[in-house]
């Protein structure tokens, strides 16, 4: 998602919150829980499924996950708004933490944290 995009959805959330007068809602805290909530919603769509089930959603189940993520993506943003944080940057940010921890050439097809490496 460029920034663009996401400054774009930003705004229409902002405007979608503050035209039905819910940002006094829309506390960093009351926002998390929110996201917390959606994310668990998102886990029922594939407990008990296969990885190979995982994969190959049929399209109803495919269209829940994706209005889900939707959810999550909302909340998150509204979120971030409210601290002022800068979902790309600090995203870029990470990328680059996560490069140094984990060298490609060291951790290739191996999935363990960071702190289980030699």
């Amino acid at each position: 998602m460029s920034q663009d995009s996401l400054d774009n959805l930003n705004k229409r959330l902002k405007q979608f919150a503050q035209t039905r007068d819910w940002e006094q809602f829309h506390s960093p805290k009351n926002l998390t829980m929110a996201l917390i909530a959606e994310c668990a919603e998102l886990v029922e769509h594939f407990q008990w499924l296969t990885e190979e089930q995982s994969m190959n959603l049929p399209d109803e189940k495919h269209q829940q996950v994706a209005m889900e993520m939707a959810d999550i993506l909302i909340y998150l943003v509204r979120c971030a708004e409210r601290l002022d944080i800068d979902l790309v940057e600090a995203a870029e940010r990470k990328i680059a933490i996560n490069e140094a921890r984990y060298p490609a050439d060291k951790v290739r097809g191996d999935a363990r944290r960071a702190d289980e490496y030699d």
